[in-house]
């Protein structure tokens, strides 16, 4: 039963590793469009861009889809464990790795979604923008209409970069923090393990954890009544 255990865990670390990276990559591969779309591209650059996120989108897909498999698999495991103790660990554990699944799911489709977002804005822009160059040579002049309409169009274009810029910003601080919360998430996992093993170490977990919260409360109620304070003073 250890053995069993211990392969499906080892199994599902590495395809959880394999995701931190391939999420992490992801991410600056967003990142890279974002930086690259106030430039003007070429038809093989915006090629070569989709293949690599047809790819990339492709292979995290399938390795989400074996990370529930093994999940399954651990769970169907669980099921048919006979020690109380042990299967409570183990139970313990699968849900740990659930949630981990879940998290990077999740990161996952938002990270795509803010990716085709932004490429279809910049499509949009890209219209606006040929339209008007269309209408530029085919008029053969440049009423005052069509400049306060092309001057709008860059300050439209300028906020937009600068909006651009901060996404870039925002897409590489969250591949960070997604790595980051990975290694935090494996390391919690093996405490935990380590928990369940030593009832002391598992006393000691559940005095941090109430201190935590305690604390937690304490600034929260600290927060709440400078809040109030605040609005009082400015209101008076």
């Amino acid at each position: 039963q250890t053995t069993n255990d211990d392969n499906l865990r080892k199994q599902a670390r590495k395809v959880e590793n394999e995701l931190d990276l391939k999420l992490v990559s992801f991410s600056k591969l967003c990142t890279s469009y974002s930086s690259e779309s106030s430039r003007p591209r070429s038809d093989s650059y915006g090629s070569s861009h989709d293949n690599m996120l047809v790819v990339m989108t492709t292979e995290l897909e399938q390795l989400l889809a074996t990370l529930s498999a093994v999940n399954d698999k651990m769970a169907e495991y669980t099921s048919t464990t006979g020690t109380f103790s042990y299967g409570a660990a183990m139970t313990h554990t699968l849900q740990r790795h659930r949630d981990i699944l879940q998290d990077y799911t999740r990161e996952y489709h938002k990270t795509k979604m803010n990716f085709f977002s932004l490429r279809e804005r910049e499509d949009l822009l890209g219209s606006v923008h040929r339209d008007i160059e269309s209408m530029k040579s085919s008029s053969g002049v440049n009423n005052r209409r069509t400049e306060i309409f092309l001057k709008e169009h860059e300050h439209l274009r300028n906020s937009d970069r600068l909006l651009d810029n901060a996404i870039s910003i925002a897409i590489a601080t969250k591949g960070n923090i997604t790595f980051q919360r990975g290694m935090l998430k494996s390391i919690q996992t093996r405490v935990t393990t380590l928990a369940h093993r030593f009832p002391a170490i598992n006393g000691l977990i559940q005095k941090i954890h109430l201190r935590k919260r305690r604390d937690s409360l304490i600034l929260g109620g600290v927060i709440g009544v400078c809040t109030i304070l605040l609005l009082l003073y400015t209101f008076h």
